[in-house]
Formats: C-alpha cells, sequence, structure tokens
C-alpha cells in the first residue's frame, strides 16, 4: 500500500493481498483522521459480503472469491463510542462463473485485493462525526453530538 495527500483529500493504492477496509483505518490511524468518507475501484480475489437480518440483529456473511471486479466502493468511516476506528462498508463486484456474468454486493467485512485498489478518502473538515450505537435495531448510525 501506499499513499499521498493532495488538498486535504488521500489517495490510496493497495497492492496485491492488501486488505482494503484494514489499509483504509491504517493510514487514519496514521493520519489522526476520526471521521471521514470513501469510494474505490480495483480488482480483488476475495470478498467477504454481509446482510443485516434485523430480526435477529445478526450480519449473515457469504464469501465471493476469484477474479472480482470491484465496481463500486463507498463507506464511512466514524469513531465510537469507545473512541475506535469503525468502517461502513458498500460494495459491487462484477465476476464470471463459467459463461455467465455475476454481480455480487452489500455491507463488506473485508475484501482482498488482487492486483490493485485506488481509494479516495476525504477526511471531515470542520467537525466530527461519530457513531452511536442504537439498542432497538442492534448496529450503529452516524452521531452529530
Amino acid at each position: 500500500m501506499d499513499y499521498r495527500k493532495f488538498d486535504g483529500t488521500i489517495y490510496i493504492r493497495m497492492d496485491k493481498g492488501d486488505e482494503i477496509i484494514g489499509c483504509i483505518l491504517d493510514v487514519c490511524r496514521k493520519e489522526q483522521i476520526s471521521s471521514a468518507v470513501f469510494s474505490g475501484i480495483g480488482g480483488c480475489s476475495e470478498a467477504q459480503i454481509q446482510t443485516f437480518l434485523p430480526e435477529s440483529k445478526i450480519f449473515e456473511t457469504r464469501t465471493v472469491s476469484g477474479m472480482l471486479e470491484l465496481v463500486s466502493l463507498n463507506g464511512g468511516l466514524v469513531t465510537d463510542e469507545n473512541g475506535d476506528l469503525y468502517a461502513h462498508t458498500h460494495a459491487m463486484f462484477s465476476y464470471k462463473k463459467g459463461e455467465e456474468h455475476c454481480v455480487a454486493g452489500g455491507h463488506i467485512k473485508s475484501i482482498t485485493v488482487l492486483y490493485t485498489a485506488e481509494i479516495e478518502l476525504r477526511p471531515v473538515n470542520g467537525g466530527r462525526i461519530s457513531r452511536k450505537f442504537d439498542p432497538e435495531t442492534g448496529t450503529g448510525f452516524w452521531s452529530f453530538e
């Protein structure tokens, strides 16, 4: 992984074997960023995609692997009630299964880079967004307190 900062925006290039969410969190820790939004594209080898099930308040996880074209990555990074960084990430992938072209997407637990990923990280300026746990839904939401 390598990154550069231009006019307050950070551009991250990830390499084979890098885990995307972990790399974004590492950059934020190094640059002392407590809240940001990010987007990106790339070529990946594995993704753990989750779907939140409100009735049980758990995430169901499935793994997709192979040549995965990361066609859209979007997310936010905030600090939770304990001061820990938390990334909320969604992504869409295209891939082939035999002769069929497929897509898969949703909430992301992890993504492993196959050959590269290019991420734009935009820190929040002039304020901070945090994460507040909501016991009714079993998940967290942005808080502006």
